[in-house]
């Protein structure tokens, strides 16, 4: 499986994924339509689907465009979005585990809630398409979720995918992340071996993404706020009221 990361606005991603040798290709939370379009012609790809992983506009701002380019492909998000009307040109709406066809590849949605609350993820093969709910060592803001539901999606879901899992999410924002990470859990040395390696790849103008979900649980204090060297520096009872206190803790750290 090929998976194409397609930088757009200002530091988001997009994806073209398509089987290995073939044409056909699906676009992952295209935020415009003009590098994905560029992308495709480069690649020598086809575009067939539109798969959203929530209705942010940043996330969604190219269906329409799209659609006007290359015909009424299909575009998928979550059943909520779809009853909502929240996603432009949407004409699926997915649940839980119903897997889809796609480009000869198998995407089995996950609903996970926090960020938004149709967030969805999507697993094929051995990736996961988080949009923003998981970013390479954060998670995204609570905008309408809350920390219980956060944490279910984050440790009760995601973090039980398989460790060599490849995370692709919906922004390059990981040096920010991982400078949080490190005030977070300032013992933690694989935290500051991949921010000095993110770092470096920034600087030579090269994406963080992909990450793996056995990196993430190394270094993302989302999904380790059960461990001993989070829950120590936080108040909170559980799980949930820990994650709670460090997505408040990083909603102003600069």
């Amino acid at each position: 499986m090929r998976v194409v990361p397609v930088p757009c606005l200002s530091d988001n991603y997009a994806y073209l994924v398509a089987r290995d040798g073939a044409r056909e290709a699906v676009v992952v939370d295209p935020s415009e339509a003009e590098p994905v379009l560029a992308a495709l012609a480069r690649e020598g790809l086809e575009l067939v689907a539109i798969l959203n992983t929530h209705h942010h506009f940043d996330h969604v701002g190219g269906n329409e465009a799209l659609r006007a380019r290359l015909g009424e492909l299909p575009v998928y998000g979550h059943e909520s979005s779809l009853a909502q009307k929240r996603i432009p040109a949407q004409t699926v709406g997915v649940r839980e585990d119903e897997t889809f066809e796609a480009a000869g590849l198998s995407f089995r949605p996950l609903h996970v809630p926090g960020h938004t609350l149709d967030a969805v993820a999507y697993v094929v093969e051995d990736a996961v398409f988080t949009g923003d709910t998981l970013f390479v060592a954060g998670c995204g803001r609570l905008f309408e979720g809350t920390p219980e539901m956060m944490y279910t999606s984050l440790c009760g879901k995601l973090a039980r995918l398989p460790g060599e899992t490849r995370v692709y999410c919906g922004h390059e924002y990981t040096v920010n992340n991982l400078r949080f990470a490190e005030a977070a859990e300032p013992d933690n040395e694989d935290v500051k071996r991949a921010l000095a390696e993110a770092r470096a790849r920034r600087e030579r103008g090269e994406p963080t993404v992909p990450s793996t979900m056995a990196s993430e649980l190394r270094v993302n204090p989302f999904l380790r706020v059960d461990t001993p060297s989070v829950r120590a520096r936080h108040a909170g009872a559980n799980g949930a009221e820990v994650l709670g206190e460090v997505r408040k803790a990083k909603d102003g750290f600069r």
